[in-house]
């Protein structure tokens, strides 16, 4: 089982172009799935790679680099709109996991399920995405391409995760439903993101994940609660079909379609309580 562990980028790419290679870092996800099977013959670690671990301010946003952990989140320094992404890095298994697992490999996995997703998608993230012929940024909406699916082509790795530049005083939160508080797959959960002016909603961004084959962004919600202030939020009627028309979410072990529809406009309700303070 050839395994390779480079300490630059350059080489790396240089790896993933010559053959096709298993990319591992954490391997929280990596190793379960194989259960009884072999191993892939070719795998590339990347996390001695100097880069790809840490949390930068650069021109283009906040920059995450592509082997940072859940852990290494919590310990940042990070403005509050960041709250959101702290507390899925808090709902990401147990500590040992968060101490291991990395961000781009929960997204890279593309479970419907990532905690990583809703929060990220929220803060309008952006996947940079690197070969050896070159390199291009997406929308984290656009690299995630369905269950167990993104947006990568051979040869290519994820680099970094870039946030662009927030209002400095936005704010957001957060939450999770699920059987149990913790160490569980959820049913829903819900991130937002606020701006407030005057103590109403002046700008939110809102996504859901575990109700689609992704998560998604609920556009249609961020409208109807642009203006509204908190007593306002908390009587609002959120249960229109419209509102979270870009779901679609299936019955499992976990609960049912018709369930998860019904908990989604609450959830997205006190995600955005929360942000703005109150909840």
């Amino acid at each position: 089982m050839p395994y390779h562990a480079p300490d630059n980028v350059t080489e790396a790419l240089g790896l993933l172009r010559d053959g096709q290679m298993s990319i591992i870092a954490g391997c929280t996800d990596f190793l379960p799935a194989l259960q009884d099977r072999t191993a892939p013959d070719n795998i590339l670690d990347i996390t001695r790679i100097e880069g790809l671990r840490g949390i930068n301010i650069t021109e283009e946003g906040w920059r995450i680099g592509a082997a940072t952990t859940w852990t290494d989140v919590l310990k940042a320094d990070l403005p509050p709109a960041f709250d959101a992404l702290r507390l899925a890095a808090r709902e990401v298994g147990s500590t040992q996991i968060q101490n291991r697992g990395t961000l781009a490999g929960n997204l890279c996995n593309a479970s419907p399920a990532a905690d990583g997703a809703p929060p990220l998608l929220a803060l309008d993230t952006q996947v940079e995405i690197a070969s050896a012929t070159g390199s291009r940024v997406i929308p984290l909406s656009d690299f995630l391409k369905g269950v167990r699916k993104v947006d990568l082509t051979a040869g290519e790795m994820v680099t970094a995760l870039i946030v662009p530049p927030i209002d400095t005083g936005a704010r957001s939160s957060f939450l999770k439903l699920g059987s149990r508080t913790h160490l569980v797959i959820s049913i829903a959960m819900a991130a937002a993101v606020i701006t407030l002016r005057d103590g109403c909603i002046a700008k939110s961004t809102v996504a859901v994940g575990s109700c689609a084959p992704t998560a998604r962004r609920l556009t249609a919600l961020e409208d109807r609660v642009k203006g509204m202030s908190p007593t306002q939020l908390a009587l609002a009627d959120l249960t229109s079909a419209d509102l979270i028309a870009p779901l679609s979410p299936i019955s499992d072990v976990r609960g049912s379609a018709e369930y998860r529809v019904d908990v989604v406009p609450e959830l997205c309700r006190r995600a955005l309580l929360r942000a703005m303070g109150g909840g």
